[in-house]
């Protein structure tokens, strides 16, 4: 069964290592559009040391990420390089550009939880 949008956003609590978030504070919109996965908004905040995650749009991000439910879960499963993808327009990022950044920070978010 393939990985979907839901799937992985539902998986980011269980994988958040609070002590290497230290007093980050962040709340992060993704807009989804097309793709297998529909349109859909989700977004992630961290705020002293938890993180949680929430089907729909916040009024206070402080970014916003736009792409296709395909081209995330691609990101996310590796076989889409997410530098390319900002590159060629297939992922846009608006507002603080390093809160999204530190979403591939291994320590934050290890694969092995």
């Amino acid at each position: 069964m393939p990985i979907t949008v839901s799937d992985i956003f539902n998986a980011i609590p269980e994988r958040f290592n609070a002590e290497a978030a230290g007093d980050w504070n962040a709340t992060i919109q993704f807009d989804f559009s097309g793709g297998e996965g529909g349109d859909s908004n989700w977004y992630i905040s961290v705020a002293d040391g938890s993180c949680s995650v929430a089907e729909g749009s916040s009024d206070d991000a402080s970014a916003t990420v736009k792409t296709s439910s395909d081209t995330w879960v691609g990101m996310v499963t590796g076989s889409v390089n997410a530098m390319q993808a900002f590159m060629t327009g297939q992922l846009t990022v608006k507002g603080n550009i390093a809160d999204v950044m530190k979403l591939q920070d291994k320590r934050l978010f290890p694969t092995d939880r």
